[in-house]
């Protein structure tokens, strides 16, 4: 599928962020947008604002919730009696960075629960209807490269979740060749720059019965503003993303006929040239940390 004008497209976590700038790409190349959030007020608001974009639609949806990925599901195919592309981006951090001893059980719960449980959940869902529909589709994963390329020592639940969704696309675009579906998957990358997304508040939608027990113990970088400060005294590159554009490049890249889009994936290599040639002599491989230095 190398165009979506005329096609249904699914995206989850849809309302803000990256999410919406890959919203507006859709809309802008003709696509017919099915946005599930689960922040009910910026999905009434986004939809409002994109409608005189294009056909864009909104439905309240927990991705972590099989259920409410069923309802999103059965609203599509309802409406539109299709869906050709699905984009399950919707992600949680696990409340901030730390030492991995000093999450909690909830963190895990939590962050599996949206970022991996979440993907599995929209998978299960849709592709069975998608194959069955006989048409082209394609299944988009926003992972990220700290887990996915290699691991963030101080984000370590969150890293460990992207690791899965990474490793799970890749099952899952092998599967379809094997299988000869009309069907292909595709890795996103966020990159090119610090990410100004929703991500960084994302507690705000954290469940009550998911909270934190103790206090979390101090850490450095647990806001945008303070990370990106981190990494200006650190020397470190430190220019923001224009998310519009990033939504752009991604719906490009995914429509491109390649597996993996990112920017940066040059970098990403030696990176993974380095922790293989480590793995190799059964040393410590490079943590993502060192591949920005």
């Amino acid at each position: 599928m190398n165009s979506v004008d005329g096609k249904v497209a699914v995206i989850t976590g849809g309302a803000a962020g990256i999410g919406k700038g890959i919203v507006k790409a859709l809309l802008a190349d003709g696509a017919k947008v099915v946005i599930g959030d689960i922040e009910a007020t910026a999905l009434d608001a986004t939809v409002q604002e994109l409608s005189s974009l294009g056909d864009v639609r909104g439905v309240v949806t927990d991705v972590s919730n099989p259920e409410s990925v069923d309802a999103l599901a059965d609203f599509v195919y309802d409406t539109f009696g299709a869906c050709h592309l699905l984009w399950s981006n919707a992600g949680v951090t696990s409340g901030g960075g730390g030492n991995p001893w000093d999450q909690e059980a909830n963190d895990w719960r939590w962050c599996f629960g949206v970022n991996v449980f979440g993907t599995a959940n929209c998978v299960l869902t849709f592709v069975p209807r998608m194959i069955a529909g006989g048409e082209e589709g394609v299944i988009v994963t926003t992972s990220s490269g700290d887990g996915g390329i290699a691991p963030v020592p101080y984000a370590s639940v969150y890293a460990s979740s992207k690791a899965a969704v990474s490793c799970f696309t890749e099952a899952l675009a092998h599967q379809f060749v094997a299988q000869a579906t009309k069907l292909r998957a595709v890795i996103f990358y966020p990159s090119g720059g610090l990410l100004d997304t929703g991500l960084w508040e994302a507690q705000r939608n954290r469940p009550a019965e998911l909270a934190r027990v103790k206090p979390r113990p101090p850490a450095p970088g647990t806001t945008f503003a303070e990370f990106r400060e981190h990494l200006a005294q650190a020397g470190l590159p430190n220019d923001v993303v224009d998310l519009d554009e990033l939504g752009r490049f991604a719906l490009d890249g995914a429509l491109s006929g390649k597996f993996i889009v990112s920017h940066g994936l040059d970098r990403a290599g030696a990176l993974l040239t380095a922790r293989a040639n480590a793995i190799q002599e059964g040393d410590l491989p490079p943590s993502a940390l060192e591949g920005l230095s």
